[in-house]
């Protein structure tokens, strides 16, 4: 219970889109108010202050809302205050009618809840003239515009460097997942060890899914924003790795499963098995080298992958050719990742 009343949220937006806000809104009000004769620039302000997003392509579409919503709101409340009056009991009509409209119209939610509360603040504020609606619309596009301009001038938001570190982030437990499943192989293991090899493995599905979460936050700060010329081939890229590598964590699962379920102890006198580990150390270095997305000029040594054939073994033992078989054929998929980035 003590959750669901939390009114704090676990991360604090960026300081500098709350600078930018301030500015919109301060913007906003004294141009609007130039602009506009007459009441306080409410609207316009509302509109700046609700149109600074996290990047331009989202300001862009809550512009679009906004303006939207206000100007369907004041039609609705003006055609409704010219009919009955500017009573208190035609505020709350005004505010049924104006979802109903949106429901009807297949609206979007912050355009539907935007109707609704212009519509209520137009006969809550002020008379339900046709100029009154007109000059509130004048001014909610004139504050979407300033908030759009000003998210744009100051500082345009660029996610690719928090994408490229979810990704690199993903290299690194990948890898390290590949080395704790050879450490399985090369030594006895327990079963509360095993539980823990597969917990940590089942962890790489969240982490993928963090990085794909990433990457589409940085394409979307990158749409409409002057400064993603020399972004978007490293966000390509990043894409590029995360779907060759998407498969390798699916497959890294399995094989950390398939060990889980077939594990006996004697599975490490096996020759099969040790040469998988062997194999597996070699992957999990190849994943280092494939993931190093900071690596530059200054790199002196070039590091040549380490998986370079796939495994050839004898027939294993009768004891363990199912766990050997199963763990082959992923080893093999990883292989061919691995052997197509070296491509």
């Amino acid at each position: 219970m003590r959750d669901s009343l939390t009114f704090r949220s676990a991360r604090r937006i960026p300081l500098l889109q709350v600078a930018k806000s301030a500015v919109a809104v301060v913007a906003a009000w004294l141009i609007a108010g130039w602009l506009v004769q007459g009441p306080p620039p409410i609207f316009a302000a509302i509109a700046a202050l609700l149109v600074v997003q996290p990047s331009i392509n989202q300001s862009f579409t809550r512009a679009v809302e906004r303006s939207v919503g206000v100007i369907v709101g004041v039609v609705i409340a003006a055609l409704l205050g010219l009919v009955f009056g500017s009573q208190p009991w035609v505020a709350l009509l005004s505010a049924g009618v104006a979802l109903v409209v949106a429901w009807a119209a297949r609206i979007s939610p912050g355009a539907t809840n935007q109707i609704a509360i212009s519509a209520l603040l137009v006969l809550a504020l002020g008379t339900a003239t046709p100029n009154y609606a007109l000059d509130r619309v004048l001014e909610t596009l004139i504050g979407a515009a300033i908030g759009i301009v000003v998210n744009a001038a100051l500082v345009p938001p660029v996610l690719v460097p928090a994408a490229r570190e979810k990704v690199e982030v993903l290299g690194r437990e990948l890898a390290e997942a590949l080395e704790r499943l050879a450490d399985a192989l090369e030594a006895p293991q327990t079963p509360g060890s095993l539980e823990e090899l597969l917990l940590e493995a089942r962890l790489l599905r969240p982490v993928r899914d963090g990085a794909a979460d990433a990457i589409r936050d940085a394409a979307d700060s990158l749409a409409l924003n002057p400064r993603s010329g020399r972004h978007r081939s490293d966000l390509a890229a990043m894409g590029d790795l995360l779907e060759r590598f998407t498969p390798v964590v699916t497959q890294t699962i399995g094989m950390t499963r398939a060990v889980y379920d077939g594990y006996e102890k004697t599975i490490v006198d096996e020759p099969a098995v040790r040469a998988i580990a062997e194999q597996l150390h070699r992957a999990a270095h190849d994943v280092r080298l494939a993931f190093a997305l900071d690596a530059g000029p200054e790199r002196v040594v070039v590091e040549e992958p380490a998986l370079t054939r796939p495994l050839q073994i004898r027939t294993p033992s009768t004891a363990h050719w199912v766990l050997v078989g199963s763990l082959l054929m992923d080893l093999h998929r990883i292989h061919e990742t691995l052997r197509d980035d070296d491509a």
